[in-house]
């Protein structure tokens, strides 16, 4: 006699429990990596972040972002072109180089699957040598011990470009060493070489190591062939390191440099590189704030300078949107 009595129970539940069981719209889950430098140089924080804003909103778009040490621009490049990395970091030189297959990091064979997303921060030339150096200028490296950059690293390239100019080999120095970036200020300081190079935002934690740790200086890379290399590439640029962001390095330095480029493949989707192109811009302020080297960046700049690879379609949405293109 109660049977009907549950039927009639059931039938008024089961619509019920089907409305609660349907679950609601599942946010895809994506774990990205993008390639930095070493952690004493500017790559690393200014990915990390990019990343920072990226997690913020995770829970909605349901992408993880990782920033990722690395050896720098030619080695994010060859993993973004192998697919080990989604994006990455690199100087401008690198990119263009990349973009066009010039040089021996591309076997002369261009990348065109490279896609740039925003350029970052300028990258002065930085030659730092201890105070009681009698370097004074480029030219005194010669039969110096110089660190010339390690394999991978976009200092390095920069640096053969340079000596290239300058019509140098190894030979050119009594030592040319090949130290990571963390080790120079340590090798500079203990008297193992006599002049550490790095191409990198400012101020740098390196460079920071390197002017507490002993008393060093910055010195001028100027002269005719430097003008020559910045006449004859785009993506390069004079460039000053303000005055007193070291130790014992009160007047401003004048050099040349690249910028960074956060860059990407083709492979990667729009949706992908819209979330992380928005996540910057959309929270701007916040990201300048994130790092010291990122102070002064313009919007319109960062679509614009040194970005060889065409922009990726996903970054183009979003400037479109946003009012920027």
């Amino acid at each position: 006699m109660f049977k009907p009595l549950a039927v009639a129970i059931a039938a008024l539940t089961i619509p019920v429990l089907l409305l609660t069981a349907q679950p609601t719209m599942a946010v895809e889950k994506r774990f990205i990596t993008i390639g930095t430098g070493g952690v004493n140089g500017v790559y690393y924080p200014a990915g990390g972040a990019i990343c920072r804003l990226v997690n913020k909103e995770r829970k909605t778009h349901g992408i993880r972002c990782s920033a990722e040490s690395t050896d720098g621009s030619a080695y994010n490049l060859d993993a973004i072109r192998s697919g080990d990395l989604d994006m990455g970091i690199m100087q401008s030189d690198v990119h263009h180089n990349a973009y066009r297959g010039i040089g021996k990091l591309t076997d002369n064979v261009p990348f065109t699957e490279l896609r740039s997303m925003f350029s970052l921060h300028p990258e002065p030339f930085t030659v730092v040598v201890r105070a009681d150096s009698d370097i004074k200028q480029i030219d005194d490296l010669k039969g110096k011990r110089v660190n010339i950059g390690n394999p991978g690293s976009g200092q390095r390239i920069t640096m053969e470009i340079l000596m290239k100019a300058k019509g140098w080999d190894k030979s050119a120095f009594s030592q040319a060493l090949e130290l990571r970036s963390q080790r120079q200020p340590s090798a500079l300081c203990q008297k193992q070489i006599d002049a550490m190079i790095f191409t990198v935002g400012h101020p740098s934690d390196a460079i920071i190591k390197a002017t507490s740790s002993c008393d060093s200086r910055i010195i001028e890379v100027s002269g005719k062939e430097i003008e020559q290399l910045v006449a004859d590439h785009s993506f390069y640029r004079t460039a000053v390191i303000p005055a007193a962001l070291y130790r014992g390095n009160d007047k401003a330095v004048s050099s040349f440099g690249v910028g960074a480029t956060v860059v990407t493949s083709s492979s990667s989707s729009d949706a992908l590189v819209y979330t992380v192109v928005k996540a910057v811009f959309e929270n701007f302020e916040s990201f300048k704030q994130l790092h010291p080297a990122l102070v002064n960046l313009e919007k319109q700049q960062m679509i614009r300078d040194g970005l060889t690879a065409p922009l990726h379609p996903g970054a183009v949405k979003y400037y479109k949107e946003a009012g920027l293109m």
